[in-house]
């Protein structure tokens, strides 16, 4: 008789996340085929229609529903008691890290290098996700830790602020001789920042911002990439953090510039739950991530 396993249980939790059987496989690393054959085969252990299938999208039934919840519970205590086994070992084995865009393409490489080297026992785990979907994962115990902007103001989760960096001004090359506007002169400009859902958008604008009062013209890019593409070719300017300067201008022909003080700035820091079994020995992970 077939009895439910862990792989059932992610599988289902994949597809109650995505609802999509193409991107819960994407997310479980298998065919959707597979996920597939393996939801269905949950269904027929518990007894209970889970999922509601269509050609469009996957929609849970009320049974799904709680299923669903409770086995976020289950997954979550059997990370805690992986994470409690590592522990007791010191740092080996596998470390789940994220990053938000703005930070993992210039810090994340470095981080890995370093950790790695001070920890050979590591096997480390790479995620890009924006802010909110880091937390998530790391309230939900599906990240161990996180480099991200600070503050992150969530009472379950540790902050260890590690560097602190100034955002920059990309307009066009012809403009490099111009005086560098101030705040008030950017709100006028025509302004391109990431789009909704990035933290760097909403520390940008709060520089440009006076009062209730935001920039007049903005447009939006879905990576600072393409933000200071869509400055080469002269349809604004933007703000980036100085880390990304070297890789995202080296093959576009504009000009950077400091802003006049008091210039805007972000402090990166690593974060982690509170609970986590290893929380104690991550204050000295943070100190050797960069």
């Amino acid at each position: 008789m077939n009895r439910v396993s862990l792989k059932h249980l992610r599988y289902f939790q994949a597809l109650a996340q995505e609802r999509h059987f193409g991107r819960a496989a994407e997310l479980c690393s298998v065919s959707q085929p597979a996920l597939s054959v393996k939801v269905k085969e949950f269904e027929q252990i518990v007894g209970v229609q889970l999922v509601e299938r269509d050609t469009r999208r996957v929609h849970l039934t009320r049974s799904g529903i709680d299923m669903a919840a409770r086995i976020g519970q289950i997954l979550q205590a059997v990370a805690e008691l992986q994470s409690y086994a590592q522990s007791t070992h010191g740092l080996h084995g596998i470390l789940r890290i994220g990053a938000v865009p703005t930070i993992a393409p210039y810090l994340l490489a470095t981080t890995i290098r370093n950790l790695t080297r001070y920890y050979p026992g590591l096997q480390l785990q790479p995620k890009e996700a924006v802010t909110q979907k880091l937390v998530t994962d790391l309230l939900e115990a599906r990240l161990d830790v996180a480099l991200l902007a600070l503050p992150v103001s969530e009472p379950a989760l540790t902050e260890v602020p590690l560097t602190k960096e100034e955002f920059v001004l990309v307009r066009p090359f012809e403009d490099a001789e111009k005086p560098v506007p101030d705040a008030k002169a950017l709100r006028e400009m025509q302004l391109l920042l990431l789009e909704e859902g990035h933290c760097f958008r909403d520390q940008a604008l709060s520089f440009c911002a006076d009062g209730s009062q935001r920039p007049r013209h903005l447009m939006e890019g879905s990576s600072l990439s393409t933000l200071v593409q869509m400055v080469g070719v002269g349809m604004g300017v933007t703000l980036i953090p100085k880390m990304a300067v070297a890789l995202e201008t080296r093959s576009v022909n504009v000009s950077v510039a400091r802003l006049s003080p008091p210039r805007p700035t972000r402090t990166i820091g690593l974060v982690w739950r509170k609970t986590h079994p290893l929380a104690g020995k991550f204050e000295e992970l943070a100190r050797v991530c960069l």
